[in-house]
C-alpha cells in the first residue's frame, strides 16, 4: 500500500510517500523544507511567517515527491494538534489532491506520528505499550493497547520539556532551537555544579510540570556568575595560561539543567511502566534526539523494567516529518478510519484519544 504523507504542523514542510505491508513501512521517496534559519532571528516560531512558507512550499515538495511515482492509495495528513497557519496548508493540500486524483484520506494526529515513528522500516510495536513523548509543545506518557487506542496517563501542567529547553537557552543567549545547543555545552559539563529542583519527581501522579524549573534557571542567572568555559583543564599546571575561576562554566549549567529534566522524565517513565505490564516502551519527540535521555532511559529500563523492548526513533526521525504521518495513517487504513476529504478540517488542539 503505498501512503502520501504531509506534515505541517509546526515549522517543518514535509512531504513522503512509504510503501506499507506487514513487512514493515519503508520510505520510497521524502522531501523536507525547514524553516529554521528564518524563525532564529526572532528566537522562535511566528505562525504568521511559517503558515507564508508552508503556503509556499507544500506543492513543490508533493510534486518532487510524487514525479515518476505511482499514484498513492492513501493520502495521510497531519490535521492537528499543531499551529493553525500550519495545518491549514497541509489539510488543504491534502483535500485537493484527495479530490482531483480520487485518493482516499486519512487524518492523523500529530502526537500518533510521533509514536509510530518507531516503526519507520522493519521495526514493530508489540502491544500493550508505553510512549513518553517529548516536544517543543508537549510532554505526555500515553498507554497504547493497540494502535489507535490512547490513553493519557500524564501530561505537562505548563510548559513541554521542550519548550523549558528552548526558553532557558535564549537566556543564555543561545540561538534558536536552544535544546540541541543546550546538551551540546552539557556533554562537557558537570551535572552536579547546580542543583537545580526536580518539579513533581515525588507526586503520586504521572504529570509533568517544568514552568518552576525554567524560573529557577532564571533565578540563578540573575543572582550567580557563570564563565564561558574553562580556560585550561584543572590536573594543567597553574599558571601556564591562567587557572579558570571558580564560577560555573556555561556547560555546567547546561549539563546541570538538563539532568534536571532527564531525571523527571526517567522516573516517571518507569513509574508509569511499573503501573503496566507492558512489551514496548517508546520514546517519540524532538527531544527524544537528546543523547543524555536516550541513554538514561535505556539504562533504567534495562534495570527495572528488563522485559519491555525500548524503541525509540533514529535521530532523523525524531524530528517532525511525513514519513511519521505516513506510518500512522496506515495503521489507520488497515482499519478502515478514513476521513472524506470533505470532512477534513484542521484542528490545532485536537487531543490524542479524544
Amino acid at each position: 500500500m503505498l501512503i502520501l504523507g504531509i506534515e505541517s504542523s509546526c515549522d517543518d514542510t514535509s512531504v513522503a510517500l512509504l510503501d506499507c505491508s506487514e513487512q514493515g513501512c519503508f520510505v520510497i521517496k521524502e522531501s523536507t523544507a525547514s524553516q529554521i534559519e528564518i524563525h532564529q532571528k526572532y528566537g522562535g516560531v511566528v505562525p504568521e511567517i511559517a503558515g507564508r512558507m508552508h503556503a509556499e512550499k507544500i506543492v513543490p515538495l508533493i510534486e518532487q515527491v510524487l514525479t515518476g511515482q505511482s499514484k498513492p492509495d492513501i493520502i495521510a495528513v497531519t490535521t492537528g494538534p499543531g499551529l493553525i497557519t500550519g495545518l491549514i496548508v497541509g489539510t488543504e493540500a491534502a483535500r485537493t489532491l484527495a479530490w482531483t486524483k480520487n485518493i482516499p484520506t486519512v487524518s492523523v494526529n500529530h502526537i500518533s506520528g510521533h509514536i509510530h515513528a518507531v516503526e519507520i522500516g522493519e521495526y514493530k510495536i508489540q502491544y500493550p505499550a508505553l510512549a513518553l513523548i517529548v516536544s517543543g509543545g508537549h510532554t505526555e506518557l500515553i498507554y497504547i493497547t493497540e494502535p489507535g487506542d490512547y490513553k493519557i496517563l500524564g501530561a505537562t501542567l505548563d510548559d513541554a520539556a521542550g519548550e523549558c529547553f528552548d526558553k532557558v537557552a535564549k537566556l543564555l543567549g543561545l540561538p534558536y532551537p536552544g535544546g540541541p545547543q543546550i546538551s551540546k555545552l552539557a556533554e562537557t559539563g558537570n551535572t552536579k555544579t547546580i542543583s537545580f529542583p526536580r518539579p513533581m519527581l515525588d507526586s503520586d501522579n504521572l504529570n509533568f510540570s517544568f514552568s518552576g524549573l525554567k524560573t529557577s534557571a532564571l533565578y540563578w542567572l540573575r543572582d550567580n556568575k557563570l564563565t564561558a568555559e574553562k580556560i585550561i583543564p584543572y590536573e594543567l599546571p597553574t599558571g601556564i595560561y591562567g587557572q579558570s575561576n571558580s564560577e560555573p562554566t556555561t556547560n555546567d549549567f547546561c549539563a546541570s539543567f538538563e539532568q534536571a529534566i532527564v531525571d523527571v522524565l526517567v522516573k516517571k517513565t518507569i513509574k508509569a511502566a511499573e503501573e503496566y505490564k507492558l512489551k514496548t516502551i517508546i520514546l517519540g519527540g524532538g527531544v527524544a534526539a537528546n543523547k543524555k535521555l536516550r541513554e538514561e532511559l535505556s539504562g533504567a529500563i534495562k534495570q527495572f523494567i528488563p522485559y519491555s523492548l525500548f524503541l525509540v526513533p533514529s535521530l532523523k526521525y525524531c524530528m517532525d516529518n511525513a514519513a511519521m504521518i505516513a506510518v500512522a495513517g496506515y495503521k489507520q487504513a488497515i482499519k478502515k478510519d478514513f476521513t472524506d476529504w470533505q470532512n477534513l478540517t484542521a484542528d490545532p488542539n485536537w487531543e490524542l484519544g479524544r
